[in-house]
């Protein structure tokens, strides 16, 4: 049984405190382009159409509804979070598009899922297992309750290779970034957002964790020169 500590409690509380701008931030610091990752990520989930899906980290349900946006409204989708205020968000854009009987919302932590083995057809996350406590254990949960052959989505900010793009990128990360979300929303999250992807392990590695978790092959592409990295593995079909 998994106990939440203070670390989960307070990523929990820091994210329900920026819910109501959190989806007009992102627009804004990302000028629009975390739409066409979110598009991406969603495309590498099979089946091409219908089928159960969990979103982990779901927040304000963007990545959901977009797996309904591709799947077609015969997907079923659980999405899953810490933050009630972030799912309070998500509840009500779900519902305006119709899909109150279809998207679940769960209060949970990614280290402890609670649904059976073996349950979907694929799982995603989307900026959000840098938030993970104990991201080893979080990705084993995610591989435990996909079917086995079935697609596990990883969507996380990475650092740029390039010299002097990953310079201006530094700068408008930890510079610009922090100042104008503090400007618009209350809340330390967009101070805690550039030290979160600093400590998050490079793409190789992250890689490797995935492997380590159930996943077999796992391959990574970097998307808008690095920004952002695009993780796809398939949950071994036997143990090993």
């Amino acid at each position: 049984m998994y106990r939440l500590n203070n670390r989960n409690r307070s990523i929990a509380e820091m994210f329900s405190s920026i819910a109501p701008r959190y989806d007009f931030l992102n627009r804004l610091l990302s000028l629009g382009t975390d739409r066409r990752w979110r598009r991406e990520a969603v495309g590498w989930i099979k089946p091409e159409k219908g089928g159960i899906h969990l979103d982990v980290a779901t927040g304000t349900a963007d990545v959901a509804l977009e797996i309904f946006r591709q799947k077609g409204n015969g997907a079923l989708v659980a999405g899953v979070d810490l933050s009630a205020g972030m799912m309070r968000i998500g509840r009500a854009k779900a519902s305006r598009a119709g899909l109150a009987g279809r998207l679940a919302f769960v209060l949970a932590p990614g280290e402890a899922l609670p649904f059976r083995d073996d349950a979907f057809d694929s799982a995603s996350i989307a900026f959000g297992i840098r938030n993970v406590v104990h991201r080893d254990r979080g990705l084993r949960e995610m591989c435990r309750v996909v079917k086995p052959g079935g697609r596990i989505v990883v969507l996380e900010f990475s650092q740029p290779e390039s010299a002097l793009f990953g310079t201006l990128y530094r700068f408008y990360f930890t510079r610009v970034l922090p100042r104008l979300g503090g400007l618009i929303s209350r809340g330390s999250a967009y101070s805690y957002l550039p030290v979160s992807v600093q400590e998050f392990p490079p793409p190789r590695e992250f890689a490797k964790m995935m492997r380590e978790a159930g996943c077999d092959p796992v391959t990574f592409r970097p998307l808008t020169c690095g920004i952002v990295t695009l993780y796809v593995g398939v949950k071994r079909q036997f143990p090993g």
